[in-house]
């Protein structure tokens, strides 16, 4: 082992069938050991707000260290975690391989896991997480849904936030009556056969965001696949259960790993490609479901077999080049690279996309947003999920581009409300834009001649 952890981070398969994951004095044992050493480095201090409240809770304690730091205050450091990672590989010099075997993610991933089995995770988070089956319900009567969702109706989100927790100012996504997977059965795009990527076969993994809140940039990614010759199919068994990886139900995701790599195998031994269209979910297919069910052949078929929608599109750029036929867009592009996206030790695709664009000015933003998936929506968190997101909303607001994009849909949205917080505090407000797309929908955009 090199000093300093010079080697590139392993994670080891989280161990949640084992008794001892759930044994709370043992729990407790691991936290003080990895909390004692964050506190010995203290260099994750501004990365997001749990490491603040760990560091106060020591230096407020009477030793002002951890032995008097009491294990019930532990919980206001799990509550502010999002799991996303980006202490583990972007920050601590003490992640595995290195002996201290730091792993803060997975550490509070098991916090919540017990906090699940003790039966302290409230009915409406369940709910919350059962993301397919509320797009089905929302998504059939989507106007009314929307419009009750609505940011600044006065009527039914005060009520929203007394029944749900969700912030009554938090923007939240909006349902659609056709999911991406009935529009590409009925208007599926015209595959240019001829062009250079036509080679390749590629099932889409629809994804529960994209398939009921936005079918639009599923679209948008099957045009730029089919412009460039690539066979496309979309399926969508199930959410890849990364909405109840937050409240630690590791079974809930075992189950959704199982049924989803079942229902892709057959597709992978066709010889298609399988590409996820949001960065959670190609996260959650490559790296969290072989790490909880490390022994199932189908989900490590399935983990190999995976790209990110901005990953298979460069790739495509590199091995065969896209398809011509690309116009500028006239402006320039900040791009906002999604930490789960980050997480994947894949490079900066989304930007490598972007530049393919013709005259392409584009400006990389690699800060947190601060969302946290459904984290930033809470009350709990929302004001806390908006100041960890200032720097990148501050960074875009001062670039002022003419498109603002994000791999990550919550994230986008986020950011643009953090930019709309600080509009409000400016004599001579920069224009927020309404929308902040995937970078594969500026693709899109190009290719139909730089027009919306």
């Amino acid at each position: 082992m090199l000093e300093g952890s010079l080697e590139a981070p392993a994670r080891h398969p989280i161990p949640w069938q084992d008794p001892d994951f759930y044994d709370e004095e043992k729990l407790d044992a691991e936290l003080r050991r990895q909390f004692d050493i964050c506190h010995g480095c203290r260099r994750c201090h501004n990365l997001c707000d749990s490491f603040p409240r760990l560091f106060d809770l020591i230096d407020e304690a009477e030793s002002m260290e951890l032995d008097t730091v009491d294990s019930t205050d532990f919980k206001s450091v799990v509550d502010a975690c999002t799991l996303c990672d980006m202490c583990f590989l972007t920050k601590c010099p003490y992640v595995p391989p290195h002996e201290f075997n730091l792993d803060l993610p997975h550490l509070m991933l098991r916090y919540r896991a017990v906090e699940l089995k003790k039966g302290d995770v409230g009915f409406v988070k369940k709910q919350i997480a059962e993301t397919d089956r509320n797009g089905k319900l929302a998504g059939a009567t989507a106007p009314l849904a929307n419009w009750v969702t609505r940011n600044g109706n006065g009527l039914t989100r005060p009520v929203m936030q007394a029944v749900t927790g969700i912030d009554k100012d938090a923007a939240v996504p909006k349902f659609h009556g056709k999911t991406l997977t009935a529009l590409a059965r009925s208007n599926a795009p015209q595959r240019a056969a001829d062009a250079p990527a036509s080679e390749r076969k590629a099932v889409v993994y629809a994804t529960c965001f994209v398939n009921y809140n936005d079918p639009a940039m599923g679209e948008d990614a099957l045009k730029v696949l089919a412009r460039n010759g690539v066979e496309t199919e979309v399926l969508h068994p199930m959410c890849c259960g990364m909405p109840k990886l937050e409240h630690g139900d590791i079974q809930g995701v075992a189950d959704a790993a199982r049924k989803v790599a079942a229902g892709f195998k057959p597709w992978i031994e066709k010889g298609y490609d399988v590409v996820a269209l949001t960065p959670s979910c190609s996260l959650m297919l490559k790296f969290e479901w072989p790490l909880i069910l490390p022994g199932d052949e189908d989900v490590k078929l399935l983990s190999t077999a995976t790209r990110d929608i901005s990953e298979y599109i460069v790739d495509i750029s590199k091995n065969e080049g896209l398809a011509d036929g690309m116009a500028p867009l006239g402006g320039g592009v900040t791009v906002h690279l999604a930490c789960h996206a980050r997480a994947q030790n894949m490079g900066q695709k989304a930007a490598e996309l972007l530049r393919l664009i013709p005259d392409a000015d584009v400006d990389v933003i690699e800060r947190c947003s601060g969302h946290g998936g459904s984290w930033g929506m809470m009350k709990d968190n929302f004001n806390t999920a908006l100041k960890i997101g200032r720097p990148a909303a501050r960074k875009v607001a001062e670039n002022a581009p003419k498109y603002v994009v994000s791999e990550c849909p919550l994230a986008g949205l986020h950011i643009l409300q953090g930019m709309e917080k600080l509009a409000e505090k400016e004599d001579t407000p920069p224009a927020v834009p309404e929308h902040a797309p995937h970078p594969v929908q500026l693709l899109a955009r190009a290719y139909r001649g730089g027009e919306d």
